[in-house]
């Protein structure tokens, strides 16, 4: 008789990666956290921070992390409210922030920003205000469209409101949101650390999975949609 042993450990570890919970948990701070990109904000914070001393800068870094949670935590709490109110179906938005998400994605693979997240002039023209933390560095750099759109894609997947669902998206809001505050706070250091070359890969990295994610959330919206036949 042959006897199978297997690695409690490992199983446990198994059953956690196929836990709904964590997948859908790894999605929302992955879609949310590559959309945000901090890394990509470096440049353009120390463009419009040239002037500005460490206290300065960690104070706008600050406004720009907490504009970007209050507006993807508000998008989040009205995100039900705003598919009722304009009628706006799940599997449409699906499609329409799969294309957004793609567009953005197709910028980063070349290591640039999305005119979506950043127009251009807004860098020389936010480097001659008094404070950028809260525009255009918290909106639109991070809390740009995208963002904003892939986080109302994950709130339509949530049966209700009070569900473990929500909790996670929040949960990624705020993550991404301190983990922002970090980089912009230390981007002189992060830069010296990384290089522009290490900058500018991890950027195409993010970019990468980010198409991915993109052309799921577009799959997912046509099967939906009754246009591909569910497997």
């Amino acid at each position: 008789m042959i006897v199978h042993w297997t690695n409690p450990a490992e199983t446990a570890l198994n059953e956690l990666r196929t836990a709904p919970w964590v997948r859908f948990s790894v999605l929302a701070l992955s879609s949310i956290f590559f959309l945000v990109d901090p890394f990509a904000a470096i440049g353009s914070f120390l463009a419009i921070t040239e002037s500005a001393d460490e206290a300065r800068r960690k104070r706008m870094a600050r406004k720009a992390a907490l504009t970007c949670f209050i507006v993807l935590t508000s998008f989040a709490l009205a995100g039900q409210l705003i598919f009722r109110m304009f009628g706006i179906t799940l599997p449409a938005f699906e499609v329409a922030g799969g294309l957004i998400l793609l567009l953005i994605g197709l910028d980063m693979l070349e290591a640039k920003r999305s005119p979506t997240q950043e127009a251009s002039g807004d860098t020389e023209e936010a480097s001659h205000k008094e404070d950028a933390g809260i525009v255009p560095l918290g909106i639109p750099m991070l809390a740009g469209p995208g963002a904003i759109s892939s986080v109302m894609v994950l709130v339509g997947q949530v049966p209700h409101f009070w569900q473990w669902e929500m909790g996670a998206i929040l949960g990624a809001i705020a993550v991404t949101a301190l983990v922002s505050y970090w980089v912009l706070a230390a981007a002189g250091r992060v830069r010296a650390v990384m290089g522009e070359t290490g900058i500018r890969i991890l950027v195409r990295i993010m970019g990468l999975l980010l198409v991915a994610l993109a052309m799921q959330f577009f799959v997912n919206g046509l099967t939906d949609l009754g246009i591909i036949q569910r497997q």
